[in-house]
C-alpha cells in the first residue's frame, strides 16, 4: 500500500511539474505597426469656402504656382489684383489674388467642379435655395435684369450687409435670368465683387 501511494504521489508530482513546465520558445512575432491614417489630399473637384484642392484662400500667389502650376495668364503685378488659371487646376477654375494672396476662387463656363452640396455652373437656382433653406441670402443681380440674382451662403462671418471681415468665408452663386447658375465664387469678402478685381 505504501508502494502504491508512493507511485501515485510520484505521478501527481510529475503531472503538476508537466503543467507548470515552460513551453518551448515560440518564434517571436514582429510587432504589428499600427495602421496610420494619412490625410486624404484635398479634392481638386470640390469647391469649398476655403478653397479647392491644394489651392487655399489666403495662400500667396507663389504657393499656388508651386502647388498648382504656373499661371496660364501672365501676372503683371503680383502685389496688385490678379485673376489667373493655374496650369494644373481643373478647367473653368479661376483664382483671384489681391495683394499677392488668394481671396477668391471662381467656377465659370466649362467648369465641372462642384460645391459640397453638388452645385456648380448650370445648376438650378431654385434647387440651391431649397437645399440651403434659410441659410441662403438672396440679392438682386447688379447687372442682369430680374429674375437674375446672387445667392450667398456664408459658412463663417457672413451677414445680409456688405461683409468686410477678411476671416469671413462663403460661396456666391450667380444665377442668370434663366434661373441657372452662370458662375460660382468661393472665398472671403471678395466673393461680393461684381466686377472681378474691385
Amino acid at each position: 500500500m505504501i508502494r502504491r501511494a508512493t507511485v501515485l504521489t510520484s505521478l501527481a508530482v510529475l503531472a503538476l511539474a508537466a503543467c507548470g513546465e515552460p513551453k518551448p520558445a515560440e518564434k517571436a512575432e514582429a510587432p504589428v505597426a499600427a495602421a496610420r491614417e494619412e490625410p486624404a489630399p484635398a479634392d481638386p473637384n470640390l469647391l469649398t469656402p476655403d478653397g479647392i484642392g491644394v489651392i487655399r484662400i489666403g495662400q500667396s500667389v507663389g504657393e499656388v504656382q508651386a502647388l498648382s502650376g504656373m499661371s496660364d495668364t501672365p501676372i503683371a503685378d503680383p502685389s496688385g489684383c490678379n485673376i489667373f488659371h493655374p496650369s494644373r487646376a481643373p478647367a473653368g477654375v479661376m483664382v483671384m489674388a489681391e495683394l499677392g494672396h488668394v481671396t477668391r476662387i471662381t467656377l465659370h463656363d466649362g467648369a465641372t467642379v462642384k460645391t459640397a452640396k453638388g452645385f456648380g455652373v448650370g445648376s438650378e437656382g431654385s434647387v440651391i435655395k431649397a437645399a440651403y433653406g434659410g441659410g441662403v441670402i438672396v440679392q438682386l443681380s447688379k447687372y442682369e435684369p430680374a429674375p437674375a440674382q446672387d445667392l450667398y451662403v456664408w459658412s463663417k462671418g457672413g451677414s445680409t450687409q456688405y461683409v468686410a471681415d477678411p476671416e469671413a468665408r462663403g460661396v456666391r452663386y450667380e444665377v442668370g435670368a434663366d434661373g441657372k447658375v452662370t458662375a460660382v465664387h468661393a472665398g472671403g469678402p471678395s466673393i461680393q465683387l461684381a466686377e472681378s478685381c474691385g
